[in-house]
């Protein structure tokens, strides 16, 4: 029974996990890829260049994720909100829906960044950072999407049972970096519905603007990386603007978005999974809010915190570093629970929720 067991887990295994790790870029696909002024030498490239983790530094971050461990955890249960459906057609509303997920509701359209439902953002279904709280609202139960977006294809971004299932729940078309769509295609999504950006690439869907900007991170979701781009995003309606950073370090290049593509009714920065070892491809939460000041947001949401355990600080850190960094720069900033629509307008005031339950 045992050995039956084993055999067949073996086999998920060897089927599944190349499945999660996608595909790699050919024929049309690759050739805009290597045309890319971000490709070279068969890898794309930041255009400040980025450090990261070493092998050397593996043994002292291994020993460190022993340290502490009860305090990158809640003590109690995340509170998640049961989302209010509805839809403005002038107006501006983001809900998100933990770490980088979020559906962003702008002047009538529907536009989900970075959907993750999976318990796991990994390649297998049985190891790898757990969820912390339960996704606010099943899949089948969202809204019709007007498009889907995706800022790179690290696993609590690109998640493949997510993406399968919205193939078939939704009709929206999949926005994503240069070679990302490789994966896309491997999982079910049609091509036709698949949209390919180069940085400063834009591409229209429904009357909303969607511009590719450039980040400072990497890419790669097997033991290769930088075979498919990373992005942060321009999502631009008739008169409302959103900016989404995506994963990444601060670099002087969020500047210039804002001044080619400012001022922004919202910013979704990240401001979690931070570390010493991997400093210019997560941005510290004073990076986060100095990324929104740069960009020349108005209301600043924070997000990649809270829902996934990926890095060594305290679970709620990043939202005590980034409300006290707002407050000392005189920057509106919103904290929502998971699943609560925040009104960019008429923004909730920061309550510290995360602190009576960290």
């Amino acid at each position: 029974m045992a050995l039956a067991i084993g055999a067949a887990a073996a086999a998920w295994f060897a089927r599944e996990v190349p499945r999660q790790m996608g595909a790699k870029a050919r024929g049309e696909r690759l050739a805009r890829m290597q045309a890319s002024p971000q490709y070279a030498e068969g890898k794309f490239r930041n255009s400040v260049p980025a450090s990261q983790v070493t092998v050397g530094s593996m043994p002292r971050i291994l020993a460190a994720t022993l340290r502490d461990r009860d305090a990158r955890h809640p003590h109690q249960p995340i509170p998640v909100v049961a989302p209010k459906p509805g839809l403005d057609a002038e107006g501006l509303h983001v809900t998100w829906y933990g770490h980088s997920t979020a559906l962003v509701e702008i002047e009538g359209r529907r536009v989900l960044l970075d959907p993750v439902w999976s318990d796991r953002c990994s390649p297998s279904r049985h190891t790898g950072p757990k969820r912390l709280h339960e996704p606010p609202v099943p899949l089948r139960d969202l809204p019709p999407l007007d498009a889907v977006l995706i800022s790179h294809d690290h696993y609590d971004h690109l998640d493949m049972e997510t993406i399968q299932n919205l193939v078939d729940l939704q009709a929206a078309p999949f926005l994503v970096p240069l070679g990302v769509g490789a994966h896309l295609e491997r999982w079910g999504v049609p091509v036709t519905r698949i949209v390919e950006l180069d940085w400063n690439e834009q591409h229209r869907v429904n009357g909303i603007e969607f511009l590719a900007t450039p980040a400072r991170h990497f890419s790669g979701r097997g033991f290769t990386r930088d075979e498919t781009l990373w992005a942060s995003w321009v999502i631009k309606g008739p008169s409302r603007k959103v900016f989404y950073s995506g994963d990444t370090g601060y670099f002087p290049g969020f500047a210039d978005i804002g001044e080619q593509h400012g001022p922004f009714d919202v910013t979704l920065v990240q401001i979690g999974a931070y570390g010493d070892a991997w400093p210019d491809i997560h941005m510290l939460p004073e990076d986060g809010v100095a990324t929104h000041v740069d960009v020349r947001g108005g209301l600043l949401i924070p997000v990649h915190w809270a829902t996934f355990n990926l890095a060594l600080h305290d679970w709620a850190e990043p939202a005590d570093r980034a409300w006290r960094e707002a407050k000392a720069r005189d920057v509106k900033l919103a904290v929502p629970r998971p699943g609560e629509r925040v009104d960019v307008d008429n923004p909730p005031a920061v309550d510290g929720w995360w602190q009576q339950i960290a």
